[in-house]
């Protein structure tokens, strides 16, 4: 939230009262635990690692105060974390998990639990996470970090994979776009509002109707926000039969390819990453972007004070910019479905079975994480609707200038979140990452490109996703 979010603001100075989670109790590596599994003798001494990446703006400055801060609400308890970047976070983790010894707790995108469960390196804390830690969660985000039936971490968020607007641009092409915060728009309004927003100078695009990030950490995102746009919400439908070989992916591939025949997204798209399109968004060449989160609204604010204080901290070129919050536009009369990322902090095991001991406090730095002060200032900083009542009740007293029309729209598309879908089972998701990262990815750059059509494209899949999960076990049309 995963992924890829990962244009992000600076945070606020984290403080944690040493009574927010009192819940849990105290615990070490000695004594037996209580029934609950979650309480220790407090003198026995013991060591959690995280591997975390810069979750919000500042995240990353404050780890030594989250660990000190950790080891005063559980003086016997000592949180260890290294930090990663986005683009590594990933290679980091593989090769920890790989030699056999992860770190305790990752942040990762819950699209990721299939592929580590399948490598037996998850650690399921069904029966240590409290009911008290449980309880604090909102159902939906916490669904996302189960498989059958385990738990395998917290939430931080449930993040919204929205578009962004520029509201001057916008109002300047005629497109309402509280109507549209409000009711949506078919993938064919849309197409006719960002050819609106195109300003040619001559045979020179000087601005884009609309540009998504496609490539690098952002390559999985822009086909996988359409598809749940049109009757694909999980790879899986209910009958577990793997969906995109279903006659609505190659409308969206057509329709992908459109996009950038009609001259409303850049030729070169293949090679926008999400700090260029960021960057050409804030520069004005483009009307609409996307993958957009309602971080970018807090990022606009700040580029834009910066301009105002004509100190050259600002992106250079950069224009004021009123960031508008859009929803991702509906294909073929199905329904919005709204994408979301649910990233958190996830458990894991090495290859040995933990001591009951080290499972509690690996529970509750997991939770210190992704609760209370910790995770209202981490998503206030993102502007990330909280998902727990310890972290709206710590937001109470932190200020939040936020446009209401954006926070009224975000909340609408929450509301239409895709849900979790935790029966499907490990081998069939680790499969259908294979497919994404062998197939789909490399092929979806390729038709970007216009290196392939749609069809063939299409056809590629599915032979694919036949070989991968037999001919039973396809959508058929």
């Amino acid at each position: 939230m995963k992924r890829n979010m990962r244009v992000l603001a600076s945070i606020l100075a984290l403080t944690l009262a040493l009574s927010s989670l009192t819940a849990c109790g105290s615990s070490n590596n000695e004594a037996k635990p209580s029934d609950s599994g979650s309480n220790v003798s407090a003198d026995a001494k013991d060591t959690i690692t995280a591997l975390l990446p810069p979750v919000s703006g500042k995240f990353q400055d404050k780890f030594k105060q989250l660990e000190k801060e950790f080891n005063e609400l559980y003086p016997n308890l000592t949180l260890n974390i290294e930090p990663a970047s986005w683009e590594d976070m990933t290679q980091k983790l593989d090769t920890q998990v790989n030699a056999g010894s992860p770190p305790d707790i990752a942040f990762i995108p819950s699209g990721g639990i299939p592929k580590y469960i399948q490598q037996g390196m998850l650690l399921d804390i069904t029966d240590t996470a409290t009911p008290e830690m449980v309880a604090d969660y909102d159902k939906v985000p916490l669904e996302y970090m189960k498989n059958g039936n385990g738990l395998y971490g917290f939430p931080a968020y449930m993040e919204v994979h929205a578009l962004g607007g520029n509201k001057q641009f916008l109002e300047e092409a005629g497109i309402d776009w509280k109507k549209v915060q409000k009711d949506g728009w078919t993938i064919d309004e849309f197409r006719e509002a960002i050819k609106k927003g195109v300003v040619k100078e001559g045979d020179k695009t000087s601005r884009y109707g609309f540009v998504f990030a496609t490539a690098g950490v952002a390559s999985k995102d822009y086909l996988n926000i359409l598809l749940k746009n049109a009757g694909m919400p999980a790879q899986f439908n209910t009958d577990l039969k793997y969906a995109y070989t279903s006659k609505n992916f190659l409308e969206v591939l057509k329709d992908i390819r459109a996009l950038i025949d009609d001259g409303s997204m850049p030729k070169e798209l293949s090679s926008v990453d999400a700090g260029k399109r960021w960057n050409m968004f804030l520069t004005g060449q483009t009307m609409i972007t996307g993958k957009g989160l309602a971080t970018f609204e807090n990022n606009a604010n700040e580029n834009n004070e910066k301009i105002k204080a004509k100190d050259g901290s600002e992106v250079k070129g950069s224009i004021p910019v009123d960031y508008i919050v859009l929803p991702v536009p509906t294909f073929l009369g199905e329904k919005q479905q709204a994408s979301v990322a649910v990233d958190g902090y996830v458990t894991f095991r090495g290859t040995k079975e933990p001591t009951a001991e080290h499972k509690a406090n690996v529970v509750k730095a997991a939770y210190f994480l992704a609760s209370g002060n910790v995770a209202a200032t981490t998503n206030n900083d993102l502007f990330a609707a909280h998902i727990t009542e310890s972290g709206r009740k710590a937001a109470e007293t932190m200020p939040l200038n936020r446009n209401e029309d954006n926070k009224a729209a975000v909340e609408t598309l929450l509301q239409q979140a895709t849900p979790a879908r935790p029966d499907i089972p490990t081998d069939l998701g680790a499969k259908a990452i294979k497919m994404e990262d062998e197939v789909i990815v490399p092929k979806l750059q390729a038709l970007i490109a216009g290196e392939i059509t749609p069809e063939a494209m299409y056809e590629t899949v599915k032979s694919a996703a036949v070989k991968a999960f037999g001919e039973d076990g396809v959508v058929k049309e």
